[in-house]
C-alpha cells in the first residue's frame, strides 16, 4: 500500500478465514502489528484479523497525524475500502485511545470492544509535549533504548533478551516526525467526561505491574465506561500482550464471544501484499487448567469453570491458590458450591453489573463482621471497578445502617487493602 494509491488510510495485513466477521488489532506508540503476533493463532480460529500500523511505524508511509479522532478516521476509511462494515476492536494503549474513539464516533459499527493498557487521558499534555520536544531535538535513539523499561517487567526482561532487542529495534525505526505527532495526539486526548457515552460492550484489559498505564488508570475506565468489565494479568507491564501472550488471547477470546451477540454481516476481507517481517515469539505463558469439581460433568461443569474464571479475575489467582492450598479436603464440597452457585451463577447474571454487587457484598460483610471475606472482596471492587474513593463512600454509608464500630474497623481493613493494592511497584 502506498502513499499516493491511499494517503489517508493505514498499512494493515489480514489474517484468518475469509467468510470470519471481522476483528481489529490496534498498535500501542512505537511498535507495529507485530506486537499482536502470538495471539493470531488463537483468535483467527473464529475471527478474520485485520491489523494495522500507526503512520511512520513499520514501513508504513509517514502521513502524520496529531489527533486520536483523525486516527479512527483513518482506519475507519481502510475498513470502508476492505469491505467491512461491524466488527470488534482491540488496541494496546495508543490503539486504545484510538478504540475510544470509534467507540464514540461509530458505535453502530463497533461490535465489541477492549481497551489494553489503556487510559482516558494519558498523563499529562505537558508531558507529551516535552517528549516531543526531546524527539526532535535528539532522535528516537533514547527513547528507543528506554523502551524495555517502559514496556515490560524487570522479570521478563531478565530472560527473554531477544525479544527486548527487538523491542528496541521496532521502537528505533519509526520516524521521528510521525512519533512526533502521536506525542500531539495523546497530549490532547482526554476522553474522561464522555466514557458514559460509550455503549459498545468492553473489557478494559492491564498489566499489574504496568507503569506507564498503571492499574488505577484501568479502574478509572471501567468507573466511567457503562458495564465494563476489568481483567488485570499478574506479573505483566505495558505490552502484557506480548508479556502475556496465552493470558491476553484466551480473555480477549471469551469476551468476544461472550459480547458479539449480533453477528455482523460478512464480508470477506481481501489479503493484503504487504510483507511479514519475522519477529521473536515471545515465551507464551501457560494456561492455567480449567479445576475439576468434585460432583463431576452431571453436576454442570460449565458453570463451575465459569465461576472459577469470574473469581480469578476479581479476588486475583495468588489468593484463591493460596486458599486452595489451605482448604481441608472434606471442604472440597462447599469450595465447589461456591464456586458454581456463587460465583458462576449470582454472580454473572445480567440484572446486576459487577460494581453493584461489589457494593451490595461489601455492605452485607460490613453487617456480618467478616473481616477476611472484606478484605478479599475489597480487592475484587477495585479490580471490579469501583475506585478507592467509592469503596470509603460506600464503607462511611454503611456506618449509617450498620452501626459506627462495625464500619470503623472495616475502615482499617479497606484502607489496608486499599494501600497494597495501589502503591506504586518498584
Amino acid at each position: 500500500m502506498t502513499d499516493e494509491q491511499s494517503p489517508k488510510t493505514l498499512q494493515h495485513r489480514v489474517d484468518g478465514p475469509q467468510d470470519a466477521p471481522v476483528l481489529v488489532l490496534g498498535p500501542s506508540l512505537g511498535t507495529t502489528w507485530h506486537m499482536w503476533d502470538r495471539q493470531i493463532p488463537e483468535l483467527t480460529r473464529q475471527w478474520r484479523v485485520l491489523r494495522y500500523d500507526l503512520p511512520g511505524h513499520g514501513g508504513a508511509p509517514a502521513d502524520p497525524s496529531i489527533s486520536t479522532a483523525d486516527l479512527a478516521d483513518r482506519l475507519l476509511r481502510t475498513l470502508d475500502e476492505a469491505g467491512v462494515e461491524r466488527f470488534g476492536y482491540a488496541g494496546c494503549a495508543f490503539g486504545g485511545a484510538i478504540g475510544t474513539q470509534l467507540a464514540l464516533r461509530a458505535p453502530q459499527r463497533v461490535a465489541s470492544l477492549a481497551l489494553v493498557s489503556s487510559a482516558a487521558r494519558f498523563g499529562t499534555p505537558d508531558a507529551w509535549r516535552q517528549l516531543g520536544v526531546v524527539v526532535r531535538a535528539n532522535g528516537l535513539e533514547q527513547i528507543a533504548l528506554s523502551a524495555p523499561e517502559r514496556w515490560f517487567a524487570p522479570a521478563f526482561r531478565d530472560v527473554q533478551a531477544a525479544i527486548v532487542d527487538w523491542s528496541v529495534q521496532m521502537a528505533r525505526a519509526v520516524d521521528p516526525e510521525c512519533y512526533i505527532a502521536a506525542c500531539e495526539a495523546l497530549a490532547a486526548h482526554d476522553v474522561r467526561a464522555e466514557l458514559g457515552l460509550i455503549t459498545v460492550p468492553t473489557l478494559v484489559l492491564g498489566g499489574a505491574e504496568d507503569q506507564v498505564t498503571p492499574p488505577a488508570d484501568a479502574r478509572a475506565l471501567v468507573a466511567g465506561i457503562p458495564d465494563a468489565r476489568l481483567a488485570v494479568v499478574p506479573g505483566a507491564s505495558h505490552l502484557v500482550p506480548v508479556e502475556q501472550p496465552a493470558a491476553v488471547g484466551e480473555l480477549l477470546a471469551r469476551h468476544f464471544e461472550a459480547t458479539w451477540t449480533e453477528q455482523p454481516a460478512v464480508v470477506a476481507v481481501p489479503a493484503q501484499p504487504a510483507p511479514v517481517v519475522p519477529a521473536p515469539v515471545p515465551a507464551a505463558a501457560p494456561v492455567r487448567p480449567v479445576p475439576q469439581h468434585a460432583g463431576g460433568a452431571a453436576a454442570g461443569p460449565d458453570r463451575y469453570a465459569e465461576g472459577d474464571r469470574t473469581r480469578r479475575e476479581l479476588l486475583g489467582d495468588a489468593y484463591l491458590d493460596r486458599a486452595a492450598e489451605e482448604t481441608e479436603e472434606a471442604a472440597g464440597d462447599f469450595e465447589d458450591f461456591v464456586t458454581r452457585y456463587a460465583w458462576g451463577e449470582v454472580w454473572n447474571r445480567p440484572g446486576l453489573d459487577r460494581r453493584t454487587r461489589s457494593v451490595i457484598t461489601l455492605t452485607a460483610l460490613v453487617a456480618g463482621g467478616h473481616h477476611t471475606e472484606l478484605a478479599a472482596h475489597t480487592k475484587a471492587a477495585l479490580r471490579g471497578g469501583l475506585t478507592p474513593a467509592e469503596i470509603e463512600e460506600v464503607l462511611l454509608h454503611t456506618a449509617v445502617y450498620c452501626g459506627v464500630p462495625a464500619a470503623t474497623s472495616a475502615f482499617a481493613v479497606a484502607r489496608r487493602v486499599i494501600r497494597e493494592e495501589t502503591r506504586p511497584r518498584e
